[in-house]
């Protein structure tokens, strides 16, 4: 069986959490798409860790934590971030990397930080991670591919090819150094080295897995809102971040993957630009940053203050819509308990026109939110194990949520730690 953890918003949702969570009955953990610019925040046994290209299973040991050939690759980054994993004892965990994974070049960060300064204040705010560098390389078919490292004399003059583009932009657009053959190929010879150990056939792996009825868990970066096709364009990450993506991402048939877990916020968050209707300002917006998350809501990967507001069911309803969602997993409703009342937005009013569908980004920047407020309960609800014993104020607060968006809430989460869930029976499911 194969399962999706997803976000339905800009990300920062609390993925990881549930992820980790879920991996606790899966044998295989996939990524399959992103790279190092975002990141999950896991606390467990071991301690507290920010995740941000390894998958959420790395701390169990029976799990096999596979990075797909969707995700862009920084390959010292991957092995830095594992190495800090084992040195805080979680033991060594099982790694594939999908042969067809291609890899984020030094220069790709470069160009990625050159281009944000060349911007200026239009810049796309991005973590200068070098993704979207990435991922237009990818499609321009002039990446590398991992399976690529193994055949030294193809490399070297592809390398030559490549880097005649990657001058001209550097002499001339940003007046800076130049590229040579030797020094990207050293690099290159450099990551061969450390992945060599880990490299498979990925989709191969996952089609013997589903034959032997494993159960396969796929971890997907940011949220709906940040997908290159239906997010915010052009204020969205530069791949796929939806479930249907997960098989391609992956390698396996569309048709494996049976449960769609979207996360959910109980209030909203975001780093980065765009547009975010429910946001919030002032001295509002600085109290629920500070109470929210783990420690407060600034970025796993940048430490940036993220953006807060009130929970969107516009967009909401529209994330959960694309990702095809099965299953809801409502996270750090724990974070408002300081409330006397808690708003909601319920529709957008656009041009003076009410509605609940979600714009395409023009008129997504001229929407202003429509507000319902409810009352708050007032106490701290981490600790509780059934849905039964929340306060009636935060059940209303639940089921009012499920009903605006239209799909099953079945997974609580009120706290931090794994074990801080509650699971629920959505008479949606029924």
């Amino acid at each position: 069986m194969v399962k999706a953890v997803v976000g339905a918003n800009w990300g920062d949702e609390g993925k990881g959490k549930i992820t980790d969570m879920l991996a606790q009955d899966a044998d295989i953990v996939v990524r399959f798409q992103g790279g190092a610019n975002a990141g999950h925040t896991i606390k467990n046994s071991y301690g507290k860790f920010a995740l941000h290209t390894l998958p959420s299973g790395v701390f169990y040991d029976h799990t096999t934590s596979v990075i797909g050939n969707g995700v862009a690759l920084n390959v010292p980054k991957f092995f830095e971030e594992l190495k800090s994993v084992t040195d805080k004892g979680v033991p060594m965990p099982k790694v594939m990397i999908s042969d067809r994974a291609q890899m984020v070049m030094p220069y790709h960060i470069r160009f990625d930080e050159y281009e944000e300064e060349r911007l200026k204040g239009a810049a796309f705010g991005s973590t200068k991670s070098g993704i979207a560098p990435f991922y237009s390389d990818k499609f321009a078919k002039t990446g590398f591919q991992v399976s690529e490292l193994f055949e030294e004399k193809s490399l070297k003059e592809k390398i030559g090819r490549v880097i005649v583009q990657k001058n001209v932009l550097l002499e001339h657009l940003y007046h800076k150094p130049v590229l040579t053959v030797d020094e990207v190929f050293a690099t290159l010879m450099e990551y061969k080295k450390m992945v060599e150990p880990y490299v498979g056939d990925v989709s191969a792996f996952l089609c013997d897995a589903l034959k032997e009825n494993k159960t396969i868990l796929l971890e997907g970066q940011l949220g709906t809102l940040k997908d290159t096709d239906h997010g915010i364009y052009p204020m969205v990450t530069s791949s796929n971040t939806i479930a249907a993506y997960g098989a391609v991402g992956a390698g396996i048939a569309p048709y494996e993957i049976k449960q769609i877990v979207t996360v959910c916020k109980a209030y909203s968050s975001a780093v980065g630009g765009g547009a975010f209707v429910s946001e919030i300002f002032g001295e509002e917006a600085d109290t629920l940053r500070d109470r929210g998350g783990d420690g407060g809501e600034y970025g796993a990967t940048t430490g940036r203050p993220r953006r807060v507001g009130w929970f969107d069911c516009v967009a909401s309803r529209y994330g959960c819509r694309l990702q095809g969602t099965t299953d809801v997993a409502f996270t750090v409703i724990d974070v408002l308990g300081y409330l006397d009342e808690i708003p909601v937005c319920v529709s957008y009013e656009i041009d003076g026109e009410e509605t609940k569908d979600f714009p395409v980004t023009w008129k997504l920047e001229r929407a202003k939110p429509v507000w319902k407020k409810l009352p708050g309960w007032k106490c701290d609800v981490s600790g509780i194990r059934k849905y039964e014993e929340l306060p009636e104020n935060c059940r209303k607060y639940i089921e009012f949520i499920e009903e605006q968006i239209g799909y099953p809430i079945t997974m609580i989460s009120n706290g931090p730690s794994r074990e801080d869930i509650i699971y629920r029976e959505s008479p949606l499911k029924k």
